[in-house]
């Protein structure tokens, strides 16, 4: 696990966008992290592992790509 990343515990389905977000703090920067997935979409809730699978998801992107700005969205399959 990269440790800049701190993930907050307070993942929620954004009734706005229709997925489920959660914030993080990345050196030092919160920010918003949107996962965009059909299948997500329809669940009430997720469960802790879904909740770490997610980390990880994210935890990659980041390291792929270049944090610009407050929110990260990350087009899932599915």
């Amino acid at each position: 696990m990269n440790q800049s990343i701190l993930f907050n515990d307070d993942l929620t389905l954004d009734d706005k966008t229709s997925c489920w977000k959660m914030s993080a703090i990345v050196s030092g920067q919160i920010i918003s992290i949107y996962f965009h997935s059909l299948s997500l979409s329809r669940l009430e809730e997720i469960d802790q592992c879904t909740k770490y699978d997610l980390e990880e998801v994210a935890e990659l992107w980041l390291e792929d790509n270049e944090l610009d700005g407050e929110e990260i969205h990350i087009m899932m399959k599915g």
